[in-house]
């Protein structure tokens, strides 16, 4: 299955990579690492993860308070946003 990152989600992880490393150098990696495994998780089992609102899915990242916001498509898997729950609910995707 493809995957593709919308903008929304390249920015917040390049936000969330860049505030992690400022708190130490390699925790930024160690989140991304963090991030990869699920995402190899969703790709194994697109439907492993119960659906938040329409047909966008959420996903918990372990260890970091994030989630990933998802879609699958026909052949593609869409990961919308890395989102912050520590941010008020209200603005998740």
């Amino acid at each position: 299955m493809r995957l593709r990152y919308t903008d929304r989600a390249k920015n917040d992880l390049e936000i969330a990579f860049a505030w992690y490393e400022q708190q130490r150098r390699g925790l930024g990696f160690e989140f991304l690492d963090c991030v990869e495994a699920v995402i190899e998780t969703i790709q194994q089992m697109p439907q492993l993860y119960t659906q938040h609102h329409d047909h966008i899915r959420r996903a918990l990242i372990r260890r970091f308070p994030f989630s990933i916001f998802y879609t699958v498509e026909e052949k593609e898997l869409v990961v919308h946003a890395i989102f912050d729950n520590r941010q008020d609910p209200a603005r998740w995707p």
